[in-house]
């Protein structure tokens, strides 16, 4: 596949494989862009600034849910490329798509609700006589950074919100799963003028950071590591930035918990997409005295779970994103081991697949716990009571979301008020989002909201119009 650039298609003479993790076959190209081509897509996007501005929000809108339908159209063949492209076993490739087109739909939406405010002036000092109100406007082009793991939704994150509220976007998707990103974009600009919605890809110590840079840029939304994350901060100078990072998500169950629902969110947490979500299970913390039952009804479940071909409608473990990191995730592993961490079940790999682990006795020091694991691994953590269960919980550069089960709602209310965390759920599992409610993290997770709203507001400037009535 080519770039997006001005509506037009451009490719380069220096190319980069896309594997299928499963079968290690290439199944595209996608040029690497070098800064020449990223400042061609920077300009495209200045040019159509004010194509898009002079648009009403009701035709903005409109446009948006037109694509809406063309992607409800091509579901399954969006979700074969993910699964093609990311290893994601189709039935989630399917609902990334399902959580795409509602994600499209909520900024269609959004896009008649960019709401000013009247000010009172006259609650101030010498303000009486005046009548003031706001205005959103746009911040002019936002740079979107986006990762392999959810590249289809995540993509439209960012990108829908931003050309909701008349902002034009520049996206550089992940080298490993660029696909589907480039086909949606070239869908989403049949929509819009050339230069709206633009596509460079290559690699991000290069494009990503000529992007950051640059001073034709507005805002920069990026999801990834922590270590870019600070880079881009760095970097970026007085432009806006949303930084959606890692997380190190805990669990905590304790003594009164139902195990059996516990356990069937910590299935989907941690090992949904192979364990690389950014919100998934990665630490569960329980007492001890509930620890062994847990510990046994996990197994149970975790070996029902069928690892094999993301393509087969039974597969519900696919591959990691590539054979190196699974690799990096089975070392992690050994090392806990190594300390004095026991498997339960799994810590088998085969290429780029790493079967579901449970593994028990992890101390909060280990690697395993310290760092995020990016893989599909439930590490146990036993404590004593409450007030261990939270200081290990936070004892943590994250600060993502965070789930606790329990029947004690006392309990329940202190882990809310006291985990230091973005989310905090009750009796259900850190890995739980629905694409409107205000997605973010504490500490080293990130900085800024998504969730269509709450991405509107970073998106926006806010101007005050004051009229002197005297």
């Amino acid at each position: 596949m080519d770039m997006l650039i001005g509506g037009k298609h451009i490719s380069s003479e220096d190319l980069v494989d896309v594997e299928n993790p499963y079968t290690g076959e290439v199944i595209d190209t996608v040029p690497i862009a070098h800064r020449q081509t990223a400042q061609l897509a920077i300009d495209a996007a200045n040019d159509a600034k004010e194509s898009l501005v002079e648009m009403s929000a009701f035709k903005i809108s409109n446009k948006l849910l037109n694509a809406v339908t063309k992607l409800q159209e091509r579901r399954e063949e969006f979700a074969q490329l993910l699964c093609q492209e990311v290893g994601k076993p189709i039935n989630e490739a399917l609902v990334e798509v399902d959580r795409s087109i509602e994600t499209l739909r909520l900024s269609a939406e959004e896009a008649k609700r960019i709401y000013g405010e009247s000010v009172p002036l006259d609650a101030g000092l010498n303000g009486k006589g005046f009548f003031a109100f706001t205005q959103r406007l746009p911040l002019g082009v936002v740079a979107a950074i986006t990762p392999f793991n959810y590249p289809l939704n995540l993509t439209i994150h960012k990108i829908a919100p931003a050309i909701a509220c008349k902002n034009t976007v520049i996206v550089k998707p992940p080298t490993e799963a660029p696909l589907s990103v480039i086909k949606f974009c070239e869908l989403l600009d049949e929509e819009f003028p050339d230069g709206v919605v633009n596509v460079v890809t290559g690699y991000g110590s290069e494009i990503g950071d000529y992007l950051v840079c640059s001073s034709e840029v507005d805002k920069i939304s990026f999801t990834g590591s922590v270590t870019t994350g600070m880079m881009i901060s760095q970097k970026a100078g007085m432009k806006k930035v949303t930084l959606e990072l890692g997380g190190n998500d805990p669990v905590i169950i304790l003594k009164d918990a139902d195990l059996d629902k516990a356990v069937k969110g910590i299935i989907n947490g941690a090992f949904l997409n192979a364990g690389q979500v950014c919100m998934g299970v990665k630490r569960l913390i329980v007492e001890d005295c509930v620890a062994d039952e847990l510990g046994k009804k996990l197994v149970e479940a975790t070996e029902k779970l069928i690892m094999g071909n993301p393509s087969d409608s039974k597969t519900t473990l696919g591959t990691l994103i590539s054979e190196k990191a699974a690799m990096q995730v089975e070392e992690t592993v050994n090392n806990a081991v190594g300390e004095g961490a026991k498997i339960l079940t799994g810590g088998a790999r085969e290429g780029a697949f790493y079967s579901a682990t449970v593994i028990d006795n992890v101390t909060p020091d280990m690697d395993l716990v310290v760092r995020e694991t990016f893989g599909p691994v439930a590490p146990i953590i036993r404590v004593h009571d409450l007030d261990e269960a939270i200081e290990v919980a936070n004892a943590t550069e994250y600060g993502l979301q965070a789930g606790v089960f329990t029947a004690d709602y006392a309990a329940a209310m202190r882990c809310a008020q006291e985990i230091e965390a973005g989310t905090v759920f009750v009796n259900k599992q850190s890995t739980f989002r629905t694409d409107n409610m205000p997605f973010g993290g504490f500490k080293n997770s990130g900085v800024g909201k998504e969730g269509i709203k709450y991405a509107v507001d970073e998106m926006t400037k806010t101007k005050l119009i004051g009229l002197n009535l005297r």
